[in-house]
């Protein structure tokens, strides 16, 4: 019997080899939002890794979305045809891996300086532009205040998801993964700790739960029929507080089945980013709890994420039903060959590329020298 992690799934219309994704991962290296050189070496190494899935970073649907100045965009033709540069290279070489695209907003955490750069908002002199949520409440001391979205700022946004969108169809993206984790604009809208609104998007969850859902119906509505579209959630805020005072797995779950009442494929789940007193007890698989439990409740297929860097241990957590598929960042970051050296502790075989068919178990005997996973 096949190992559950390299076992097929489907999702939607779209079969993936196995269950093993390769996570967004910012690279901070865009120019005006422009994927360029680093883009295609980055993500064309790890398309050649056999992965089920690959996704691009998180990638902002408007220029005022953007994390930093050299985040990833995909609001006009130029960001299109880069992307798509980058995505020839993937397609051509990266077989069986299908390309995904992780689209978002930062809100608040908008206009600050890449990690590598200290972080934080961007200062006078460094191009800072006006952030914007639900509501005129700064992520921390010394960050900018943001500008509390008005109805019909909130209908751009979502009309920006939307034209992102129709461009991720246009250059033929498998997947879209929209971005409400983290602390994001999405996030923010959700969690009781960032939105303070008095009107039909704030208050209870049912109303807080209002714009990502309408942001997800609105992308639904324009992406094919036979193509997965999914969400990245927080699962909790991981701050301490009375119950229901900030976002936590039973409101996670809630709006888990909201999304898939209205034709969500999977969730990613995550957690965190939202407040900067947050505590999280990091561990390998340390998220994989909140995964399991969203699974379970709400029937939907999800992802886990964080710190599952081992074979055995991504074996482990799909072979017990604790997740549908195990997303990887920087153990594939780290390993670009990850999947193939997983593969070959699991004892199965994966395609490699034809330039590199000596690397292959069986045909070079070095492999069982390998550092595996």
């Amino acid at each position: 019997m096949s190992p559950a992690l390299f076992t097929p799934i489907e999702l939607r219309g779209l079969g993936l080899a196995n269950r093993i994704v390769v996570s967004p991962m910012c690279q901070y290296s865009a120019r005006d939002g422009v994927a360029n050189d680093w883009h295609l070496v980055h993500l064309g190494s790890m398309a050649l890794g056999a992965a089920g899935l690959m996704m691009l970073e998180a990638t902002a649907v408007a220029p005022a979305g953007r994390i930093t100045h050299q985040c990833l965009g995909l609001w006009n033709d130029e960001q299109e045809a880069a992307i798509g540069r980058v995505l020839a290279f993937c397609r051509r070489y990266g077989a069986p891996t299908k390309l995904a695209i992780q689209l978002g907003h930062a809100g608040r955490k908008a206009s600050t300086l890449p990690p590598g750069e200290g972080g934080g908002p961007l200062g006078p002199e460094q191009r800072p532009w006006t952030t914007v949520a639900p509501s005129a409440l700064a992520y921390d001391q010394g960050w900018h205040t943001p500008r509390a979205l008005d109805v019909p700022g909130l209908m751009r946004i979502k009309s920006d998801f939307v034209a992102a969108a129709v461009r991720a169809d246009r250059l033929g993206f498998d997947l879209i993964e929209l971005h409400m984790a983290h602390g994001y604009l999405l996030h923010q809208f959700l969690s009781p700790l960032s939105n303070r609104r008095d009107d039909a998007y704030g208050g209870n969850l049912e109303n807080r739960m209002r714009f990502p859902l309408e942001c997800f119906a609105a992308v639904r509505d324009i992406w094919p029929g036979h193509k997965p579209l999914g969400v990245r959630v927080s699962a909790s805020d991981c701050v301490e507080t009375a119950a229901g005072e900030s976002w936590d797995v039973e409101q996670t779950v809630a709006f888990a089945r909201a999304l898939g009442e209205i034709g969500c494929d999977f969730v990613d789940v995550s957690s965190g980013g939202l407040d900067p007193r947050q505590k999280i007890a990091l561990g390998p698989g340390y998220q994989v709890p909140f995964a399991e439990r969203v699974r379970r409740e709400s029937g939907l297929v999800t992802w886990a994420v964080g710190m599952i860097t081992g074979a055995l241990q991504a074996e482990a957590i799909v072979a017990e039903g604790k997740a549908d598929m195990v997303a990887l960042a920087r153990a594939v970051m780290d390993d670009p060959r990850w999947v193939w050296h997983a593969a070959q502790k699991l004892g199965v075989e994966v395609p490699y590329p034809v330039s590199y068919a000596r690397a292959a178990p069986g045909l070079w005997p070095g492999a069982s020298t390998m550092r595996l996973p």
